[in-house]
């Protein structure tokens, strides 16, 4: 959740930040962006899934095979960084999720 605030911060785009969170396919996004949440999201749900034509969809909208490797690496990382939190029971400082909360609060007004 706090990702979200993050882009919110980084776009000022607090309605496409919400849209994403919601559904990113409800977003006004490129093909491209489309693509890469598509290949991001089965990665991150069913990487036991993954097959070459997924990563010529991304080829297809004109990602070069070094970027690829970025994606997986970044939907890698943060899958194994969250896997590492959960278990050890890490939680957002409550002060950040008051924070968090009330900007999410004032986004949907």
């Amino acid at each position: 959740m706090h990702h979200g605030e993050g882009l919110r911060r980084l776009t000022h785009k607090p309605k496409l930040v919400a849209q994403l969170k919601d559904d990113y396919r409800t977003a006004p996004l490129s093909p491209r962006d489309r693509a890469m949440l598509d290949y991001s999201t089965k990665l991150t749900r069913e990487p036991w899934a993954m097959v070459e034509n997924d990563v010529q969809a991304l080829r297809d909208v004109g990602f070069t095979d070094t970027d690829i490797l970025d994606i997986a690496q970044i939907v890698g990382y943060f899958a194994y960084v969250n896997r590492i939190a959960d278990g050890l029971g890490v939680r957002v400082e409550p002060e950040k999720w008051k924070e968090i909360r009330a900007n999410e609060e004032r986004d949907q007004h």
